[in-house]
């Protein structure tokens, strides 16, 4: 919940502002919904190159083969 001021300015909480990363200079955009709603959008977000750049991550040392053939049949031999 934000409070307006007299000159119309908002404090955006902190959580809203961690979950779209905003920091000190950020420019957002504000769009009504059909529905009503108002929709805050940081402006300098970039969208992912693909739909599956959001589930690429990094390759590091993990469980080998055995682990997990051993991890998806259940054993308990890992």
């Amino acid at each position: 919940m934000a409070k307006v001021g007299r000159k119309g300015q908002i404090t955006i909480p902190k959580a809203a502002r961690d979950r779209l990363g905003l920091k000190p200079g950020s420019v957002v955009e504000f769009k009504l919904a059909q529905d009503g709603r108002v929709v805050l959008v940081n402006t300098q977000a970039r969208p992912p190159s693909s739909r599956f750049a959001t589930l690429r991550g990094r390759a590091g040392r993990g469980l080998s083969t055995d682990e997990i053939i051993a991890l998806t049949r259940g054993d308990d031999r890992a």
